[in-house]
């Protein structure tokens, strides 16, 4: 059956008027499925819900590092429960950042305390919920003030804290026979980033201060600075290793970064060095006397700026060079 240009637009006209009233259609054709990447026999990423979702699984459970905007959660929930039926026994948050923490309150429901404690933990389940571990400036980012609206439910705030404010600088775990290092990295990203490293599957996740999509965010409201940034990287650096003798084999510690591809540590000194030279170009010409305009029009981000640069989008390129600027006392 043939129809007329007429016939067909009336057909396109409907098609759009349908999927317009049934926002699900829309909704269901607009969101990819998840990718699911298994690095280690018991260790997956999952790409495409806000920033990655690190799983680690195994006989006692499921830990979590992040778990993305929230805006996907039911699907991250059922990507995880095809990896394992155990449950989502911890979740350990890099930063406060929306793409880290936001599905936080679906992911700690989904899942059941170890051992139940009462308090957060107990919140709208049975058996307890699965507890949220963060530095304690991410817990203080994400709940108000008495009487003032917090920016995330109360279900999503972290209920496990450690406090660099009083020396600790890092929280241990042990979990699926495996030890489990969380690293506070001070002024990085922002005043409470962590990066998550598990010893025997040789993963480390960066959280916000890698993401080899685009130049680093950096936060000044929330205590962020661009040596904090570096340095946080260069630790990383220290605990990764590259797959020496044997180069031409797949090996090598695995660093997963907040968005892109998975990395290793070669990749993250190619960031560290190229973050390292945009510093150093933009302090030589604050150095010289110049403005924030003049720098921009200088462009220190030259030849970088095809690969991390964007001109729109939540960070932008020269809202990078602003806080650089910024965080090197430019006024």
């Amino acid at each position: 059956m043939t129809y007329t240009p007429v016939e067909r637009m009336r057909w396109l006209l409907a098609a759009v008027a349908l999927m317009a009233a049934v926002p699900g259609i829309a909704q269901a054709q607009a969101k990819p499925p998840l990718e699911v990447i298994q690095l280690r026999d018991n260790f997956y990423a999952i790409v495409g819900a806000g920033a990655t979702v690190a799983v680690q699984a195994g006989p006692d459970g499921v830990i979590l590092v992040d778990t993305g905007s929230g805006e996907r959660s039911a699907d991250v929930v059922a990507e995880i429960r095809k990896i394992t039926s155990r449950p989502i026994r911890y979740i350990i948050n890099t930063s406060a950042h929306r793409d880290h923490v936001g599905g936080n309150d679906d992911l700690s429901k989904a899942g059941q305390s170890v051992i139940p404690t009462g308090g957060l933990n107990e919140i709208g389940a049975a058996g307890g919920r699965a507890p949220i571990l963060a530095e304690e400036h991410v817990q203080a980012a994400m709940t108000a003030p008495h009487g003032e609206q917090a920016p995330f439910p109360i279900g999503a705030w972290p209920t496990v804290t450690y406090s660099s404010d009083l020396m600790e600088t890092q929280k241990d775990l042990y979990f699926n026979g495996e030890a489990i290092v969380t690293t506070y990295q001070p002024s990085a990203y922002s005043d409470g980033d962590s990066v998550v490293f598990f010893r025997r599957s040789d993963v480390v996740v960066a959280g916000e201060v890698y993401d080899p999509t685009r130049f680093p965010r950096i936060d000044l409201e929330k205590g962020g600075s661009i040596q904090g940034v570096i340095d946080a990287l260069n630790r990383i650096i220290g605990i990764t290793v590259p797959p020496i003798p044997l180069i031409w084999q797949d090996g090598g510690t695995v660093v997963i970064g907040a968005r892109g591809t998975i990395g290793h540590e070669a990749d993250v000194v190619d960031y560290r060095d190229m973050v390292t030279i945009v510093r150093d170009r933009i302090q030589d010409l604050i150095k010289k006397g110049q403005t924030l305009a003049q720098i921009r029009q200088a462009d220190p981000v030259k030849g970088y700026r095809r690969r991390y640069g964007a001109d729109t989008g939540p960070w932008t390129t020269n809202q990078f060079i602003e806080a650089v600027y910024k965080s090197l006392g430019g006024k």
